[in-house]
């Protein structure tokens, strides 16, 4: 049995000399190592790098003051005139979501399939980089260089279309990145998994396979999209009223399957939500989903008998401006389901969105609307490999070593078992590692600065940083606002104000009362300070937090709004 080599996660190393600039051929995880999404790695060679994939994650109950989460890119950034190009394996948005805002950080050329890149197209479009990047569209199964690297994309079977392994071979040896991958000879959707390939590369001889390891822990094999096609057709069929089917938009292979149950059992299809209408045209343009009928406008919506109408939604992730989400509270312009009709579900629960997910079902149910998941009926399977198939894949590939990824540590540490099992010695890392594959013996040889980013509107901030600091303690605490009008020499004119959001909305008393103590104490501020701007706006917020801190036992935000007359 061969020997499993790896480390407790939450290990941190001082940051050498040798991690900063590594020398031979390395792989460095900064995300979605550990973790589900925000996928992003760096393979380096002599000193040169290679990035692939570039992704998003949701934030999670762990941290509420956000809602995407992105991979820090700062110690490649710090590296950017050394990296070559930046690979992109397939169009779900954990390998892809994260384009569009890290790239001015990067500032290198990507590359990737002809979906998706119609993908990136658009998503670099809406940030207007779209004439900045230089796309390389490379087709499946192509092989290419860049920088120090000789690359080939191999053909496999996801749940979006082109999903694509990269062989990555150095002068130290060939790596293959799998990427998100599974066995299906029924996809829908796009082509089956070029087997032939993965083992012509392994009869070449494979140093490391760096491996997707999401379902590492499920026996068997992830099932088929065609047996899905059927249920969908079987389930539509036999309902009245009107339907929504919610799944990601990405998954261009249950939308076909979709769109085909609808057609079968004679309803109009209507795509709800921008994104699916991006992917579905992306899909399009590269070939697929060609021979579909045409969408309903959401505008056209009430001209449709319900027992006619199915809704494609976003927003199978419970996120809160999804709509989905809007559909559950009543508050989407144009869709509305109600009392008999159904939403189905068709899509995993990504670990983190649980509550937001049920909370959206909870709402839908109270409508009166009928809520199936993949817990009633065959709704959903995996585009990621189970068991069976990861040892498929081993024993095609045939590599000297394994390194799980795509996964939080339990899959991780479930993968190396199993390659421990038959017989693959497995490296266990984590985000910010340096694996060092210049050798017989591949091993960890130190660790990079990682970190997570928000999304903050069009920005993108630290996660631990002032911003999101400050909203996670408005979230707990609230924030208050006191306003004041002072004359030239200092005194106070009228009567102040204080606003308080969530704090004072059904207390008037004491917003009165606050007001009056915050009037008082501003007025009894020394002359010479009432009449320094400065001084004295930082004097009123100490004033404010003092007496609201003793008056509601909180310590929220507080800024004071000084407006002299």
């Amino acid at each position: 049995m061969a020997a499993s080599s790896g480390k407790k996660p939450g290990k941190t190393r001082a940051l050498t000399p040798a991690a900063q600039s590594p020398g031979g051929f390395v792989f460095v995880p900064l995300g979605g190592t550990g973790e589900i999404g925000m996928n992003f790695n760096l393979y380096g060679c002599d000193g040169e790098w290679l990035a692939v994939d570039c992704g998003m994650g949701f934030a999670g109950p762990e941290a509420p003051e956000a809602e995407l989460l992105l991979a820090d890119p700062g110690y490649i950034a710090a590296r950017a005139d050394r990296l070559h190009g930046l690979v992109i394996t397939h169009a779900h948005e954990d390998h892809i979501g994260g384009v569009a805002r890290l790239w001015p950080q990067l500032r290198c050329p990507i590359y990737a399939s002809p979906f998706t890149a119609a993908i990136l197209r658009r998503k670099l479009s809406e940030t207007g980089l779209g004439r900045e990047v230089k796309l390389h569209v490379i087709k499946p199964g192509g092989k290419f260089e860049v920088g120090p690297f000789d690359l080939q994309f191999i053909q496999l079977t996801h749940s979006t279309p082109e999903s694509q392994a990269l062989a990555i071979t150095t002068r130290y040896g060939t790596v293959l990145h799998t990427g998100d991958f599974k066995f299906d000879p029924h996809p829908v959707v796009g082509n089956v998994t070029d087997e032939a390939a993965l083992k012509a590369l392994g009869d070449k001889g494979v140093l490391a396979m760096v491996i997707d390891s999401t379902n590492a822990m499920v026996d068997g094999h992830s099932g088929s999209e065609l047996d899905v096609r059927k249920s969908l057709k079987a389930l539509i069929g036999d309902m009245p009223g009107r339907i929504a089917v919610t799944c990601f938009a990405s998954n261009i292979a249950r939308v076909a399957s979709v769109i085909e149950a609808a057609d079968a059992c004679g309803r109009h299809v209507a795509l709800v939500g921008r994104s699916l209408a991006n992917y579905v045209a992306a899909a399009q343009e590269a070939g697929y989903l060609q021979d579909i009928p045409d969408f309903v406008p959401e505008e056209d919506l009430g001209s449709i008998p319900d027992d006619n109408l199915l809704l494609l939604v976003t927003g199978s992730q419970g996120e809160p401006r999804s709509a989905m989400a809007r559909i559950a509270a009543d508050t989407h312009r144009y869709a509305v389901l109600g009392e008999g009709d159904v939403a189905i579900f068709s899509s995993r629960m990504i670990p983190g969105n649980e509550k937001a997910i049920t909370a959206v079902q909870d709402t839908l149910v109270r409508r009166g609307v009928d809520v199936i998941t993949d817990d009633d009926e065959l709704t959903h399977c995996s585009g990621h490999p189970a068991r069976d198939e990861l040892i498929k894949m081993y024993k095609l590939v045939r590599p000297k070593y394994l390194v799980p990824t795509h996964g939080e540590w339990r899959h991780l540490s479930a993968q190396a078992a199993l390659a421990q099992e038959e017989g693959i010695t497995s490296i266990l890392i984590e985000n910010g590692d340096v694996l060092s594959l210049s050798s017989n013996n591949p091993e960890v040889i130190d660790s990079v600065p990682t970190g997570r980013m928000a999304v903050d509107g069009n920005a993108v901030v630290p996660l631990k940083g002032g911003i999101m600091a400050a909203r996670r303690r408005m979230l707990f605490n609230g924030v208050v606002v006191g306003s004041a009008i002072i004359d030239s020499s200092g005194k106070v004119r009228g009567e102040a104000r204080i606003s308080a959001p969530g704090l004072l909305d059904e207390e008037i008393g004491l917003q009165r009362e606050l007001e009056a103590e915050f009037a008082q104490v501003l007025g009894e501020l020394p002359s010479a300070l009432r009449k320094d701007e400065a001084a004295f706006t930082d004097a009123a917020r100490a004033v404010l937090r003092k007496i609201v801190g003793k008056r509601m036992g909180k310590r929220p935000i507080v800024d004071a709004h000084i407006m002299r007359i």
